[in-house]
């Protein structure tokens, strides 16, 4: 059985419900205060950022897993 694969499915499995725990946790419940009308669409902006950075984080991640697990399997 190929545990590199199983280590990059675990992560990746784990990551998903980190992230998915940070945004109900976290950013659910941020609000931003002093904007007036726009207080909710600031928050949103913030919300959104926030949920991409950490998008782009995981992918980062899982790239470096993924080819850290494929020179590993190509070593002769």
């Amino acid at each position: 059985m190929n545990l590199g694969l199983i280590g990059f499915l675990l992560l990746m499995w784990v990551l998903i419900v980190v992230g998915g725990g940070i945004a109900v946790m976290i950013l659910g419940p941020f609000t931003v205060s002093g904007f007036g009308k726009l207080g909710l669409f600031v928050a949103s902006v913030i919300k959104a950022i926030v949920a991409l950075s950490l998008v782009v984080l995981w992918i980062m991640i899982l790239l470096k897993l993924k080819n850290w697990i494929f020179k590993k399997e190509l070593r002769p």
